[in-house]
């Protein structure tokens, strides 16, 4: 990925091997300019976005006191797939480790109100296990200890690569899931969360981000049932509206793409979620 960032008379571009419009992203900026008093709309503005594109899917936090930087990382995991929340803060991310559930939290160690290897050491503290990933100028090797021993997985050095950083993240959450690999399986059913692709008996079928989200979140979990408000929390963020039929909608849509046999295994079980089996 490369982010480039323009003088304020000239529109931001922004390349992520597959191109995304110059126009969108000036589109974003502006309305991300417009909305930086607002977490929420900030969040609500970068998942509209990038609605349809097909990539990588899970839960995570940024936290990061640079606005550049932060907003450059949401935009580009926002287009992998990821569902995104974010601080500015060491305060304000620690809170929200504490509150949600997150695959993978990309910490920086230099912020106000709260260095990242404080945050660190709290959430440890109460039992908070997600992989923590920091992500600092700091790169002395005692710092790196210093936080590896606080209870962090992995330290990245700044400046980094976008497609590094990405790889370690899903390193980070292969470590914590039941699947040693890349490939997530259900009998000819094939699940490839490095190429994107679904494929049943050899053939692939096409699916939109939030259909791909369910799915893999459903693999994940197979054989277990998992609420409507789970989903939504890893698959959406969490400003999402819990009360609306979104998930309802989009497994109705994935079941259709899928052959019956498979279709049939994605269980409803009223009043409690769903099931995979």
């Amino acid at each position: 990925m490369i982010l480039k960032y323009h003088t304020r008379a000239d529109p931001p571009s922004l390349s992520f091997g597959g191109q995304v419009g110059p126009w969108v992203i000036f589109l974003v900026e502006n309305l991300f300019n417009v909305a930086q008093t607002s977490h929420f709309l900030q969040s609500f503005i970068l998942s509209s976005c990038f609605f349809g594109y097909i990539k990588d899917t899970m839960k995570l936090l940024v936290v990061e006191d640079e606005p550049k930087l932060n907003k450059g990382l949401v935009l580009g995991l926002q287009n992998r797939g990821y569902a995104v929340d974010f601080a500015f803060d060491g305060e304000e991310g620690e809170k929200l480790a504490r509150l949600n559930k997150y695959d993978v939290i990309i910490l920086d160690v230099m912020m106000p109100k709260r260095d990242g290897f404080a945050v660190c050491r709290n959430l440890r503290k109460f039992n908070v296990n997600t992989p923590v990933l920091f992500l600092t100028a700091k790169d002395s090797l005692e710092d790196k200890i210093f936080g590896l021993d606080l209870g962090g997985d992995d330290y990245l050095v700044k400046p980094f690569s976008f497609e590094e950083l990405v790889a370690r993240i899903r390193t980070l959450m292969r470590r914590t899931s039941t699947v040693s690999n890349n490939v997530l399986e259900l009998d000819e059913m094939k699940l490839d969360t490095s190429s994107q692709k679904l494929t049943i008996n050899d053939k692939e079928i096409d699916l939109t981000l939030r259909e791909y989200g369910l799915l893999e979140y459903l693999l994940r979990n197979k054989n277990v049932v998992v609420g409507r408000e789970d989903i939504l929390s890893h698959v959406w963020d969490r400003f999402f509206d819990s009360f609306s039929n979104v998930v309802d909608v989009h497994l109705k849509n994935l079941r259709k793409k899928l052959p019956k046999k498979y279709a049939k295994r994605i269980q409803t079980i009223w009043g409690k979620g769903y099931r995979l089996s």
